[in-house]
């Protein structure tokens, strides 16, 4: 969809030295992606905004830790996304959940604050087709999504809370397991055998309030019994498709053609560690542990600490250097999902400013260039409408209906 009355200062930004270095693309290309409602279902930025010294007004770098702002959403013909609620894995006890849930009640405020300030170029959504509403209006949209459902699980009636709040989309949990569901990634493996009872619960809530439902992060087992128990179609917001690599946090075809019969998305993922694979560097791995044992979750770390963590991550990536997945490896996970899912079923995520970005797709700026990938490999304008919104949108819109019905 094509963006009208875009701020004076962000059309003349655009045509900076700095803004230059974006990937080129044939104009068609552009004006083609430029007419799409184009999304992102998971965008780590409020960790970001969270730091005083970030503005999303300002056309920040991919060397300082940024993927995502308002210039760049421009630039990259974006017209909106999901921003996450993320909330790291605490203990799994009642001061656990209470420091979680406290934790994702100030994290929402943020992001209502970043479009509170900034009300001339972002309007928060709660409903899908109030995108292509403030699309035609010249802002980008904005809706909260909550990336591990920690915050609710010490008591589940806070999942209509965070609904009141402008939530419109869950997940049961993230790296390590908790009170809801077994992680895909907890090295103690699983300790309920996917979803517990009280994680049952949690998807009822999730479809009597209209929350969409995400299944990234959980095992393989809470995928199948997330797609049995729930009425409404499952996303997954930021995943990759297991036989192009066998990682936990992929999905395997079986599952894909089942979510896929269920109505479901999968926003495949642009995360290097999850794409292909990577050769173990014992002294880099090392370095890293030193590294977050010192400053925590890079998600977490202080405004005052940032630089300095940057600064030591950037020496460890210098002397031990990791090969990245590129765009070839993206494409492959895409179009495998598109054969085994279908293209109603696939759309995309770069899990940027949460770890995302590869080779050739390093922020926002590079989505032209993947819709230019995408025409070669025979996308037709309604395939790339569905792609980068339309499956999203429509299922974000299929759990609102379950809930008014």
């Amino acid at each position: 969809m094509l963006k009208f009355g875009l701020p004076l200062a962000v059309l003349l930004a655009s045509a900076s030295p700095v803004l230059a270095q974006a990937p080129k693309v044939k104009p068609e290309t552009k004006i083609l992606h430029e007419n799409l409602i184009v999304l992102d279902t998971h965008f780590d930025t409020p960790a970001n905004e969270a730091n005083p010294s970030f503005d999303i007004r300002a056309r920040n770098k991919v060397e300082d830790g940024s993927q995502v702002d308002y210039p760049r959403m421009v630039e990259g013909g974006v017209d909106g996304g999901f921003f996450v609620v993320f909330t790291p894995q605490g203990a799994n006890t009642k001061e656990g959940n209470i420091a979680a849930r406290d934790h994702a009640l100030l994290r929402t405020m943020v992001i209502h604050e970043m479009v509170a300030k900034n009300d001339d170029i972002f309007a928060l959504a709660t409903k899908a087709d109030e995108a292509a509403a403030i699309s035609q209006s010249g802002k980008r949209f904005v809706y909260i999504s909550m990336e591990n459902g920690s915050p609710v699980a010490g008591d589940l009636t806070l999942m209509k809370t965070f609904y009141d709040m402008g939530v419109r989309m869950i997940s049961p949990v993230h790296f390590a397991n908790n009170d809801l569901a077994d992680s895909a990634t907890d090295p103690k493996g699983p300790i309920h055998g996917g979803l517990s009872a009280q994680g049952k619960q949690f998807v009822a809530e999730a479809n009597r309030l209209g929350m969409l439902l995400d299944a990234s992060h959980a095992s393989d087992l809470v995928l199948d019994q997330m797609l049995d128990l729930s009425k409404a179609p499952i996303i997954l917001s930021h995943s990759g498709a297991k036989a192009i690599y066998n990682h936990p946090r992929n999905v395997p075809d079986d599952l894909l053609r089942k979510l896929a019969a269920k109505g479901g998305v999968i926003q495949i993922n642009a995360f290097s560690g999850y794409m292909k694979d990577m050769p173990d560097i014992p002294e880099r791995r090392a370095a890293l542990a030193e590294l977050n044992k010192a400053y925590g979750p890079a998600r977490d770390i202080p405004a005052d600490k940032r630089d300095a963590y940057r600064a030591a991550r950037k020496a460890i990536e210098d002397k031990y250097p990791m090969p990245r997945a590129n765009m070839d490896d993206l494409m492959k996970h895409i179009l495998h999902a598109a054969q085994v899912a279908g293209k109603d079923h696939i759309g995309v995520s770069g899990d940027f400013d949460g770890g995302g970005g590869i080779e050739g797709f390093d922020d926002i700026t590079y989505f032209p260039a993947l819709t230019e990938r995408l025409v070669a490999a025979g996308f037709s304008k309604e395939d790339l409408a569905k792609f980068w919104g339309g499956n999203a949108l429509r299922v974000l819109k299929q759990a609102d209906e379950l809930k008014a019905n």
